[in-house]
Formats: structure tokens, sequence, C-alpha cells
């Protein structure tokens, strides 16, 4: 009697439609690092990437963010920049005090940062609520700025429907950090939701499982309260104070205003270049890197930037 041969060789998977997309594979081929330092009393998480030898460019994520917000833009920049990207207080795996934070106190942590790092002078680029902390450091520091970038940038209105959306999905992703609910606090930020990337979701979930982050978000959430909000508003008598030159970047999609919001800040300070991402939501330094890469570095270069105009 016969029997058939059974064979033992796997099953062979078809080949996934599209490459499967992650953020540290976005750091192949990166000399990079990630650490810790301490700020003056406060320890705080950073990647970095280039040298000291070349200037220094900060970048600063929104609010609920982290520093992976910049990782698809990191090897682009050090090529001709001391780049870091910081966790800000309260955020990612940086100390979380109690209590919370309004716009002072985040400019008083990125300067102590930059204390810490013997940084005098260095190029902003801020998105969302990091647009408006280095919109405020601009103001107040402006021998601390040489350049600045306000990346689809808060702090310029205050509307009430926007404000409650993201402080009702932010204190969801952290109260129940299940993958549902932080896939779609993700996904608001993105125009393209194929560009929230499993891992991208898994970063942020382990933020938020942290013991503690509940109330640390509750502390971060709180210039989306209208009153602490307009104690922090920046307004055309603040923004006519920067003196650095700068970009206002903005989105065709931007999920917090339209348009017209970026334009009507880039009028308030002197001399801005305004310009407008297509295809893209809150976080266009992820979903469109090859195109904001471009404009970016031309503006922080010092180079022509075909696609922004002086309002």
């Amino acid at each position: 009697m016969s029997t058939a041969a059974t064979s033992l060789k796997p099953a062979q998977s078809s080949p996934p439609s599209q490459p499967f997309q992650s953020i540290w594979g976005e750091l192949r081929g990166v000399s990079f690092s990630q650490g810790w330092i301490d700020a003056k009393g406060i320890r705080t998480r950073y990647l970095h990437a280039g040298s000291s030898d070349k200037p220094a460019l900060i970048l600063l994520h929104g609010v609920g963010g982290h520093a992976e917000a910049y990782v698809r833009n990191l090897q682009s920049h050090a090529a001709h920049f001391d780049v870091w990207a910081i966790d800000m207080i309260g955020h990612g795996w940086t100390d979380k005090p109690a209590g919370g934070r309004e716009i002072p106190d985040y400019v008083d942590h990125v300067i102590r940062v930059m204390d810490a790092l013997g940084i005098e002078r260095a190029s902003f680029s801020g998105e969302s609520l990091g647009g408006w902390v280095a919109s405020r450091l601009a103001i107040d520091h402006p021998e601390r700025v040489e350049r600045l970038v306000l990346n689809t940038a808060g702090g310029s209105q205050a509307d009430p429907v926007v404000m409650e959306r993201l402080k009702t999905l932010s204190m969801r992703a952290v109260e129940e950090p299940g993958w549902s609910f932080i896939k779609a606090r993700v996904e608001w930020l993105m125009a393209d939701k194929s560009k929230a990337f499993d891992d991208l979701i898994a970063t942020r979930q382990a933020i938020y499982a942290q013991p503690g982050m509940v109330g640390a978000q509750r502390g971060n959430m709180v210039l989306q309260d209208m009153e602490t909000r307009q104690r922090n508003i920046l307004r055309a008598e603040h923004y006519c104070r920067i003196k650095a030159p700068t970009l206002v970047l903005w989105t065709s999609d931007d999920p917090t205003a339209d348009v017209s919001e970026g334009r009507r800040i880039a009028t308030m300070i002197p001399g801005a270049l305004f310009t407008v991402m297509e295809g893209c939501g809150h976080w266009p330094q992820f979903e469109d890197a090859a195109t904001f890469n471009r404009i970016h570095l031309n503006f922080l270069l010092g180079n022509a930037v075909p696609e922004a105009a002086t309002v």
C-alpha cells in the first residue's frame, strides 16, 4: 500500500500589495541617537541627528504628541543641521509634572533644553502646539531664534468645536488606551489615513499606557479650555513682534483650521512667507515628507521657496 508524500515546505504567502511602512524603517541609513538630558530638573527625551558643527534646528511636536512626529525628516535635515526633536514637557517620555501646562511653561522647558545642550541660538519648526510654543519663544526671546517655521500652528484662534473634539479624542486615547481609540486619534492627524502606520499607533499606545499619563494628559489639555486658551492666545500685537524670518506652512485638509487662518497668521508677522501643501492634514511633515522636506530645507537654508509668497 502506498501513501502520498506530504510536503513539509511551508506554503508561500502572497507578498503584500504595498510594502509595510514603519516609523523606524524611516531611520534606516540615518545616523541618529535617542536619549535623555537633564533640562535643569526636567528629564527630557530627544531624538538627535546631525553634528554640533552645524547650525541647530529644534523640532517641536503637537499636543499629545512626541518626537516621532519627525522621523521622516531627520535624514534630510541632518545633512545641514544639528537636529533635535524633543518630547516637550508632559509629553512622550519626558517628565510630567502635576498640574496644567500653559504656553510659558512650554517655552521655559525649551529654553532649559537649549541651555542644557549649550545651544545659544537655533532655528525652530513647530507643528500645532509646537508652532504656538515656537511663536511665543520667538516673541519673548528673539535672540534665541534664527529662523521660524509655523506648521499648521496653534495659538491664533479659539474654535470651541475643534477644541472639544481634540480634547475628547486625546483624553479617550489615554483613559482607554486600546488600539481603536489611539488609531482614531492618530488618523485625525492625517488626510490620508493609510499614513497612520501600525507602529506609529503602537508607539503612541506605549506612551499613553505609562503610569500617570491620564493626569498628564489632563494637564496637556488645559489649553483646550476657553478661559485658559484666551489667556495664552496670540494676537496681532504679539505676532508683529516676531523678528526672525518666518515661513507659515498650512495644508489643504488641516482639521483645526482652513487655509485662510494660516494666511491670516502670515499677514501678522512682518515679512512672513506663506505656502500650502495639498492633500495633507495636520502632520504634513509625516504625510508627505518629500514635499515638506524640500520646502522646509529651502526656507531654512535661505534659498528661494518657489511655492511660498509674501502675504
